[in-house]
């Protein structure tokens, strides 16, 4: 099998990676990031991410590292129940968790920090690192982010969509507010629609909360402090249930992340020459899905199958292409369907409507 450049070293990257390592291909990682550098927020994995992910990690341990949800509730935002459903084999962790589990199985001498990786301009489906030397790789698999810089110079003509929603994310380590919740995906919503407080138990002291802000109603600067989206969320939340109202309050916001989503108006093929995109850089998906994970893990699964089942790798491409596209574009559909309803006043959104979705 021919030498394969793996760019980025985030979920989908180091997923592919261990399917790459299982298959023992050749392989090498650029991640343009510090080693360290593993802020972001949570992922709900449903039964069929805890499959693909068992394949290539411990179970064992990966179930240490976070926590099975009971059910789904849905409130209003002063904490009236509006409806429950139970969850089943439904799992989630936090991102710098999944990426050591990862990370485990890679031998340190295949991944590399602190370098941006490049399309070459000169010659085709070849890629440079920041000194101008070209990487010696026969594909690449690249997996660098929504916004990937490979994708945007592959695909001059592709349009990215601001989504109307950005999110306000948090992770805090406190036993006491741990303490008062329940292992279920609690999610209160505000009467007007377009704002929303979710909490998720990842551990006996550790703590997941997302707001979800319509960005036309709730406008925040990008480059808002730390301090500015504390105060921000202080004067949003303040009336809210006591369980909200105390959780922002109660929180430390050094991890706090202001997180603003986009979409590809169109999707772009999956590859082009010798260089093939997976996960977020193929697709982006809105939160509202709750599928990135899952997405990017069957992404990996189907792609080393076709490579090592495929001479020809236009042919695995092509195979992996067909394969995924059709999933992805549902997910896309369930999404925006998704964000509509979180659009709309409470009174005009369907009842019971589970915040993942199936295809």
């Amino acid at each position: 099998m021919n030498k394969i450049a793996v760019v980025g070293a985030g979920i989908s990257g180091l997923s592919i990676a261990n399917y790459l390592e299982k298959h023992q291909l050749d392989y090498h990682i650029y991640e343009r990031r510090k080693k360290d550098d593993l802020t972001g927020h949570g992922f709900l994995l449903p039964k069929e991410g805890i499959e693909y992910l068992s394949q290539i990690v411990d179970p064992s341990e990966l179930f240490k590292q976070g926590n099975f949800l009971k059910k789904y509730i849905r409130y209003s935002h002063k904490g009236k129940i509006l409806a429950e459903k139970d969850l089943h084999d439904v799992f989630v962790i936090s991102r710098s968790s999944l990426i050591n589990i990862l990370a485990r199985n890679i031998p340190p001498e295949k991944i590399t920090y602190e370098e941006t990786v490049t399309p070459c301009t000169t010659q085709k489906g070849k890629l440079k690192k920041q000194d101008g030397t070209y990487i010696d790789s026969d594909l690449a698999i690249v997996s660098d982010g929504s916004k990937s810089r490979i994708r945007r110079e592959i695909f001059k003509d592709e349009t990215m969509n601001t989504v109307q929603e950005n999110e306000i994310v948090n992770i805090i380590h406190c036993k006491d507010i741990a303490a008062r919740l329940e292992s279920n995906f609690m999610k209160y919503h505000h009467e007007d629609g377009g704002l929303t407080f979710g909490i998720l138990k990842l551990s006996e002291d550790t703590v997941l909360w997302y707001s979800q802000l319509d960005n036309q109603k709730y406008k925040i600067s990008e480059k808002s402090s730390v301090e500015s989206l504390k105060n921000y969320m202080f004067d949003i939340f303040e009336d809210w249930d006591p369980m909200v109202s105390s959780i922002v309050k109660g929180s430390n916001y050094e991890n706090v992340h202001l997180w603003r989503v986009y979409e590809l108006e169109t999707l772009n093929p999956f590859y082009k020459d010798n260089i093939v995109f997976i996960g977020d850089a193929a697709h982006p998906l809105i939160p509202f899905t709750s599928q990135g994970v899952t997405s990017a893990l069957k992404d990996s699964f189907t792609l080393t199958q076709y490579l090592t089942s495929e001479e020809n790798i236009t042919d695995a491409f092509r195979k992996y292409e067909a394969e995924r596209k059709p999933e992805i574009e549902i997910h896309i559909r369930n999404g925006r369907i998704l964000l509509d309803q979180f659009l709309k006043p409470l009174d005009q959104q369907t009842e019971n409507i589970l915040p993942i979705s199936y295809k």
